[in-house]
């Protein structure tokens, strides 16, 4: 696990547009997820490793981006898959949430 996150200049933009209001892999296949995330550099909301698919890690796989934050309400915490390392993001905006 790293100290650092090297990917962190990769994030857009501090409110990327979310893909959905749920897991949108599980949406479209019909399953249930646990946790949704949402990557920072497109706006995917995927579901979190405790979720069945574990969409949000697949998406970084497929896409190679880093970076996501979860999109749960009331918390505001980042997270980057390459560099294993969670994030303190002292002037992001609170986390946009799912309805």
């Amino acid at each position: 696990m790293s100290d650092v996150c090297t990917h962190i200049d990769e994030v857009v933009t501090a409110h990327p547009s979310p893909s959905s209001t749920g897991c949108e892999d599980c949406l479209r296949a019909g399953d249930r997820w646990v946790h949704l995330r949402l990557c920072m550099t497109c706006g995917h909301v995927g579901c979190c490793d405790s979720s069945p698919n574990r969409h949000a890690t697949a998406h970084f796989r497929e896409s190679g981006h880093a970076i996501v934050r979860s999109y749960e309400p009331g918390e505001d915490w980042w997270w980057c898959y390459a560099d294993d390392v969670i994030l303190d993001v002292p002037d992001a905006p609170p986390s946009p949430s799912h309805p």
